[in-house]
This record gives C-alpha cells, sequence and structure tokens, in this order.
C-alpha cells in the first residue's frame, strides 16, 4: 500500500492517539548515511514530544537488516507473542521485498503474513519494489473485499492506495508517497493489477500466435490451481471425463498475490456465487452469458470444441500476461534514481501536524544538500556534466531547485530579518554578499541564506586549500597537474590576492579582501568557465536562488550546510582512526595500517564485525548533529578524507591508471597510502565522483555529452581479501537554464520552419494547379526546391529525436546494479550484494579481472 502526499499526517496522527504506557516501542530502522540521519532527528525529536517510546536500530546493508528482522521485528508478531506495533525503515527498504527481508512471510496454516507488524517505509531511491506497493495489504481489508458487506461501504485502500477513511494498526506494508507514485506509476499500476487478477498459467515459452483452428496436437492446456499444463487427452478418454474436464477448464477467479494474500479481481465487486463456463467468455474476457442457479442451463460443448476454446483462452491469458510481465519488467529495468529526501518528506510531516521549527527545517536542509556530496540525483549516483551557469548544484534538477526554493522560503518565515539591525548587516558585508563566518550575537541561532562558493569548507580552512580541495574546480582547472595548479595560482592573481593572503585563515583574512571576493569572482570565473562558481546577483525575478544555507550557535560556531554534510559524512566514512591521524598531521597512514593490521585478523569474510564498526560510528554522528561542539571537534575528519581524494585521485590521472572499456572508464586502488580509507563505499564513491568529473572534463567533445562518464572504480579491502566496487554513471542535479532557453529557441525556430515550408507548398500547389495545362521547364527547379525542403525537414526531425530521447524515461540513468545482477546471473564470480546502494558490490580478489571483463559488455547508462 502507498499514503499520499496529502495524507502525509494520517498515521503518524493515529500513532498519537493510540499509543499508551504498554504500548510496545516504535522501531526504527535507519541506514547509515547524512539524509537518513537527518530524518532519523527529526523524527527522534517528534515522538518524545508527543511522549511516544521507540528504539533506534542503525542497518549498514540487508545482512542487518535481515538479522534486525529476526531479532527485532519477527517477535513483534502476534503468532509469536507479541502485540504488533509499528517499524519505521528511513533510507531503508524500498528496493526490495520487505516482507521476504524481515521474514514477514505467509505460511499455510497462517495467512496473516505481518502478525499486526505496520511496516512504514520512507525511502528516496528508486525504483520502488511494487509489491510494496501495490500489496502488503492487511489482512482485515483483504477478507472484506473477499466476502464483502451487507452494507454498501467504500474500501479503505482502492487500487494500492490508502483513502483518508482507512484505519491504521492492523499491519501491513506502508509506503510514504512523495508524489510520484500518483504521476508517474499509472501503467505500472494498471499492470500490476491486471497482473495480479490473472488465473494462474504455466508460461513455457511455447506459445505461438497461431490461428484458433489449429490441431488438437498443439495440446490442449487446462488452467488449474497454478499446476504443470494437463496433456491433451484423447477423445475417449476426453468423453470419460467431460465433466472433470469441464471444472478443470475454468479460470480461477482470484489468486494469491506477492503478500500471500487473497486478492478479488475487482475491490468493490461482490464475489461471484457461481462459476461460468468458458464458452460464455468473448475474447475480451467480457461475461456474455447469464449466471443461473441451476447447472442444467449451462451448454455442454463437444469435448474437441472445448478443447479448442481451452487452447484459444490460454493464448489469450498468456498474450496478456506477457504484456504486463513486459511492464513490470520495463520499469525495473529503467535504472537507479532518488526522488525527494526524506529529511524533506519527514520536515514536511511535522509541518503538517504544525510541529516546524528551525531545529527540524535545519536537519532537513542538511539532509537536502548532503545529496549532492555523494552524486545523487534524479539520474542515479553519478556525475553532471550539464551546463550550470546561472544555475545551481544539487540534487534533482528542476524539482531539487522546487525544494531548495521551498526551504528558503521557510528560513525567511521562521528567521525574519531584524529591522532594528541594518547597520549591522551592512558592517558585516551581508548586504554585499559576503559569506557569514560570525553569529550576529551571542544568542543568535538563526539561519541566514547566504551566497555559499562552490568551495570546500572555506570558513574552516584557508581560501587556497579550500579551492584546491573543491571537487567543482579540481576538474574544470585541472588541479591534478602542475598546470591546473598554475592556473588557479593565475587566478587568484587575477583577483588581487597574493598566494600568502590565500593561505590565512578565512575568518583571519582582511574584511575588505573578503567583501569583495565575490564581485571579483563573479567578474574573472566566466573566464576559465567557472560560470557556476558563484550564485548570480540577487534580483527581482530570480531573488536568491542558487544561495546556500548557513547557522550559527551564538559565537561558538558558524557553519553552512554542506560543511555540516561533508563532516558528518566524514564521520561516517572515516572513524576514530581517521581522526587520530589527522591529529598527527604528517599526511601519511602509518597509524591507519598498523589499526588494520591488529584488525585483519579479527574482520571475519562476510565483513559483519566491520558492518558493527560503522554503526559505532552512526552513533557518533547521531550525537554530533546535535553537538556543535562535536561537529567542530570532527573537522580533521572530513579535512582528513578530502586530501586523500586529491592525493589518490591526482595520482591515478597524473599516472595514467584510468582504463577505457566499452561501456566505462575503470580504475583500481590497490596501492598507495591512502588505500585503507577507501574501504568505505561512502568514501569510495566520493573518489569516483571526484575522478568522473576530471575525466568528463578531459573528454568534454565526447560524441555523446550530457550523459556523464560511466566509472567503475574498485578499492583493494586487504584485510578482508575483497575489492569494493562502485558504479557511478548518468548524473544530473544542476538545473540547465542556459540549455533550456536554447532547445526552447530551436524548438520555435523548427515550428517556423515547418510554417514556411507548409506555405510554399501550399502556394507550389496553387500555381501547379492553375499552369496544370502547361507542362514546362520548371521540374528541376521544384525539384531542387522539395530536395531543400527534405534537407530542412531531415534537421529539424533529428534536433526533435535528440530532444525526445533526452526526455524519455529513464534516459542517462545508472544502470550499474542491474548490470551487477546480470554479471553474477552469468558468471561464477564470487559477488556480495549487500548495499543499499545497488552500484556498489563486492568481489572477492581472485574474481576481480574476470567480474570486470564480464561487466565491460553490459549497458551501465540508461
Amino acid at each position: 500500500m502507498y499514503l499520499p502526499r496529502d495524507l502525509i499526517s494520517h498515521l503518524y496522527n493515529h500513532l498519537i492517539r493510540s499509543q499508551h504506557a504498554q504500548s510496545p516501542p516504535v522501531l526504527l530502522l535507519v541506514a547509515l548515511e547524512p539524509d537518513a540521519l537527518c530524518a532519523c532527528r527529526i523524527l527522534t525529536a517528534l515522538l518524545k514530544r508527543d511522549y511516544i517510546q521507540h528504539n533506534i536500530v542503525p542497518v549498514s546493508g540487508y545482512g542487518d537488516l535481515a538479522r534486525a528482522g529476526e531479532m527485532q521485528v519477527q517477535p513483534m508478531r502476534t503468532q509469536n507473542g507479541g502485540s504488533g506495533g509499528t517499524v519505521i525503515c528511513l533510507g531503508v527498504g524500498g528496493l526490495v521485498d520487505l516482507g521476504a527481508v524481515l521474514g514477514l512471510e505467509a505460511t499455510e496454516e497462517d495467512e496473516d503474513a505481518t502478525g499486526g507488524v505496520e511496516i512504514w517505509v520512507i525511502d528516496a531511491r528508486r525504483p520502488w519494489n511494487l509489491g510494496n506497493v501495490f500489496g502488503g495489504k492487511p489482512p482485515e481489508t483483504a477478507l472484506r473485499e473477499v466476502n464483502g458487506n451487507a452494507r454498501a461501504k467504500a474500501p479503505d485502500v482502492n487500487l494500492g492506495q490508502i483513502q483518508r477513511h482507512y484505519k491504521p494498526g492492523r499491519g501491513g506494508i506502508i509506503v510514504y508517497d512523495d508524489g510520484d507514485i500518483n504521476e508517474e506509476l499509472g501503467t505500472e499500476k494498471e499492470a500490476y493489477f491486471q497482473l495480479d487478477q490473472l488465473p494462474p498459467i504455466d508460461d513455457d515459452g511455447r506459445e505461438s500466435d497461431g490461428s484458433d483452428t489449429e490441431s488438437d496436437s498443439d495440446g490442449g492446456v487446462a488452467l488449474n490451481d497454478g499446476r504443470s499444463s494437463k496433456k491433451r487427452k484423447s477423445s475417449s478418454d476426453a468423453e470419460d471425463d467431460e465433466e472433470s474436464g469441464d471444472e478443470d477448464v475454468r479460470p480461477r477467479q482470484r489468486r494469491r498475490s506477492n503478500s500471500e494474500e487473497s486478492i478479488s479481481i475487482s475491490p468493490t465487486r461482490p464475489p461471484r456465487r457461481g462459476l461460468l463456463s468458458i464458452s460464455n467468455n468473448d475474447t475480451n474476457g467480457r461475461t456474455t452469458g447469464s449466471r443461473s442457479p441451476s447447472p442444467t442451463f449451462q451448454p455442454i460443448l463437444p469435448a474437441h470444441d472445448e478443447q479448442k476454446a481451452t487452447r484459444r483462452n490460454r493464448r489469450r491469458l498468456l498474450r496478456l500476461k506477457r504484456k504486463y510481465e513486459a511492464v513490470l519488467h520495463s520499469y525495473y529495468s529503467l535504472g537507479a534514481s532518488y526522488s525527494e529526501p526524506i529529511s524533506s518528506l519527514l520536515y514536511s510531516l511535522a509541518g503538517e501536524i504544525g510541529r516546524e521549527d528551525n531545529n527540524f527545517l535545519w536537519h532537513a536542509i542538511v539532509g537536502v544538500s548532503s545529496l549532492e556530496l555523494y552524486g545523487r540525483s534524479m539520474t542515479g549516483v553519478g556525475i553532471s556534466t550539464s551546463l550550470d551557469a546561472g544555475g545551481s548544484a544539487g540534487w534533482g534538477g528542476e524539482r531539487g531547485e522546487r525544494i531548495r526554493q521551498v526551504l528558503r522560503d521557510e528560513v525567511r518565515r521562521l528567521n525574519p530579518p531584524d529591522p532594528t539591525d541594518a547597520k549591522g548587516e551592512a558592517a558585516r558585508g551581508e548586504t554585499s554578499g559576503v559569506i557569514p563566518t560570525t553569529a550576529r550575537s551571542p544568542t543568535d541561532t538563526s539561519i541566514r541564506l547566504s551566497p555559499e562558493p562552490r568551495f570546500l569548507l572555506i570558513r574552516h580552512w584557508s581560501l587556497y586549500d579550500s579551492m584546491l580541495h573543491s571537487p567543482y574546480l579540481a576538474s574544470r582547472l585541472h588541479l591534478w597537474s602542475d598546470t591546473g595548479r598554475k592556473r588557479l595560482h593565475k587566478l587568484l592573481a587575477k583577483m588581487g590576492v597574493s598566494l600568502v593572503q590565500s593561505r590565512q585563515s578565512y575568518t583571519h583574512m582582511d574584511m575588505d579582501l573578503k567583501k569583495g571576493l565575490r564581485q571579483r569572482l563573479l567578474k574573472y570565473a566566466p573566464m576559465y568557465s567557472l560560470d557556476g562558481l558563484v550564485p548570480p546577483p540577487a534580483s527581482a525575478g530570480r531573488g536568491r536562488e542558487g544561495w546556500g544555507f548557513v547557522r550559527s550557535w551564538g559565537f561558538k560556531a558558524c557553519l553552512s550546510a554542506v560543511d555540516v554534510g561533508v563532516i558528518v559524512g566524514a564521520i561516517l566514512e572515516v572513524g576514530k582512526a581517521g581522526a587520530h591521524l589527522a591529529s598527527t598531521g604528517t599526511g601519511t597512514t602509518h597509524g591507519w595500517d598498523g589499526r588494520r593490521a591488529e584488525k585483519k585478523e579479527l574482520v571475519d569474510e562476510d565483513g559483519r564485525l566491520e558492518g558493527e564498526e560503522y554503526v559505532e560510528r552512526f552513533w557518533t554522528a547521531y550525537d554530533a548533529l546535535e553537538n556543535v561542539e562535536a561537529l567542530k571537534h570532527s573537522l580533521p575528519h572530513a579535512q582528513h578524507l578530502h586530501r586523500a581524494i586529491l592525493r589518490t585521485g591526482s595520482a591515478l590521472l597524473a599516472k595514467r591508471h584510468i582504463r577505457h572499456l566499452k561501456a566505462f572508464r575503470m580504475a583500481v586502488v590497490k596501492d598507495g597510502p591512502d588505500v585503507a580509507l577507501f574501504t568505505h563505499p561512502g568514501a569510495l564513491t566520493k573518489l569516483a565522483l571526484w575522478l568522473g568529473d576530471a575525466i568528463a572534463a578531459q573528454e568534454k567533445d565526447a560524441p555523446t555529452p550530457g550523459r556523464g562518464t560511466p566509472l567503475v572504480l574498485a578499492g583493494l579491502n586487504d584485510a578482508r581479501g575483497v575489492y569494493i566496487v562502485v558504479g557511478t554513471g548518468g548524473g544530473g542535479g544542476v538545473v540547465d537554464w542556459e540549455g533550456r532557453r536554447e532547445r526552447a529557441e530551436r524548438r520555435a525556430l523548427a515550428g517556423k520552419r515547418k510554417a514556411e515550408r507548409a506555405a510554399r507548398r501550399a502556394a507550389a500547389a496553387a500555381a501547379a494547379a492553375a499552369a496544370d495545362a502547361a507542362a514546362g521547364g520548371g521540374a528541376a527547379g521544384d525539384d531542387e526546391d522539395a530536395a531543400d525542403e527534405e534537407s530542412e525537414e531531415e534537421e529539424d526531425d533529428d534536433n526533435d529525436d535528440d530532444e525526445e530521447r533526452e526526455q524519455q524515461r529513464g534516459y542517462g540513468r545508472n544502470r550499474f546494479g542491474n548490470a551487477f545482477q546480470e554479471v553474477v546471473d552469468e558468471t561464477n564470480a564470487r559477488v556480495r550484494i549487500d548495499s543499499f546502494e545497488h552500484c556498489v558490490v563486492e568481489v572477492r580478489k581472485e574474481d576481480l579481472s574476470a567480474f570486470l571483463e564480464s561487466l565491460s559488455m553490459k549497458a551501465v547508462v540508461g
């Protein structure tokens, strides 16, 4: 089932009313990523305010999810002595059948799969598992639909969609819809329920589209309870078994759904009281015969005609089954993508019940900002090669920009400007576009809009280091080479900033220099193709589009949302070992390697102990979101991680270790001072995105621009004898305003050309009709005009085809998850798919070459 966006508070309001002191705690299953952490912070604050007990269980992968189902979820079932309850999955389980993973499956003795356990799924990953979205109904709902009610009553679940009068608390799987299910999955919904209504039938692949008069040797097949098809009987056997055969050929009226429930053909139609003969159904499946209480009125066909009708009905059902299965297969084959961040969705929930405040808003902003750091966009995990002139970076393209605009409006609403502090704002340079570095007062905890440049940790680094470690600048200035470093020095010189000044801490730089920095960047950045380096100036038409967010904690700290996302991500990916290493300031990894060597014998083969270490980091990051001192203490984590990314990425490019395969680029990180750091999938993904940006900058004149540069990066985990493999490709997330304007101009020009061609053709036809009697010598000129028109039409058609291909569903999506699964099915490579990010897998050290060889033949970008 799924909960539409306009009923987002329906389940939570019922939870508030139904909870009491003896109720079981709400179980939160949370993914180990910044967006899920921020959503968990919002939800736990709501639960605390409403005095609802809850337990948080971090899960690092599907193995942890299955163990949580066994240890925490299954004991809640009424069959196991529990009293039911609520389980909330944050960033977990949207792509898989949760009932199977958590062990909530019906048995022959008991068809109630969930046992009173209600599971809420809040996930931004796509594609959805359609069994969770359209199935997973509680047993009471299914029972009422099967048996019917004496009085007319509208269903509380209509085609998977929860209605306003739905009463929660009966169990089932409920998916929170952010709007895309109702808007985009209409075809898949129809296919799912039509396929669910078909009677069980075996598809052995022998069916053809032959005529209805094919010989009996093709075999008449009875449609029974999903068992193997009957063989054709002889004519004598058919007469003897005519009565039983007449019973077997009738299709069943309902079958088991994905959640093992009994699903009727129509949720609003009362159950049938009798079965019709197969001869009373036309080719479209509509019932033409009348229902009679006496079987003597039903026509009895000869055995031969009955077998022909059976074969005809079977062919029709197989065609329908294959058609609907093709629709679902096409949906699952689109590739991975991301929808609205779940922290934004939880903030909408808080606003719906009137609980929004600055803390909730800040967590939502941090969660939304963190998606860009991991390359998560509407086309999956990947880079963006779109022109970003005048645009804003982030997830989701146009839709993501609308979300950020709503957040900016919320910042203005909850943090109104102080009219008495106009002079103070001017003194701090806020009116001239200087990024804030201090609070307005010792008690200032407000959120402000800031024209954030696309630098990294600029408030906590020098201007030079912030620019040097920025992934945006690194790819466009080629900072991995000496030539790129000289280009950076030249840019600073043009801006009037000396190297000595740029290496000072930004907070201690000259105030006049900081006030003029934004204007200088706007002036000189376009010379180096850095149009999106800083947001455009605010105007009446565009407002503060592209501006970032900053929050102060008195005079303790002033951090941007991206800074917090970087620090929290580094806590999850680096841990205490990275903090110890960064504190030495040596830039080497002797301490890290020593720790890994000590753990080498302790880490088991399936990585369970390593997962437990990741869970410990979760609690550190969870506490840091509410503790600014912990955030400041973890700054060395982030700085060390991004220094390692720059070192490792520069070494791979300088030594030409990037291999060009048929479908993607490939690199392996197996030696060097920072190799152990990239055993975490998150850190490896950031390195892959850094390399992908650099490769895209080198290959910007590729035949297929705009689709990103697919890249496979493998990092060696020598302690476990495996490679962590991540695939990035496609990409999106930057609003290409310039490209959108150019496409609109091309469409207008194409329309004008078509109108001119139509006018010329009309004039030529009129002239030809007037001079029909006199066949002259103008045929050659007419042929030339026709040839010119055909060439113009072909050019316009090519432009239209390019635009249609870009707008095609699934275009440019990351399909590495599909490709990884195909390789696993086709080869004997030992691969472990455990991450919630399906473009991340683990491959045994000895099988990497065979795995990559087979992967190179797959389609990895939609």
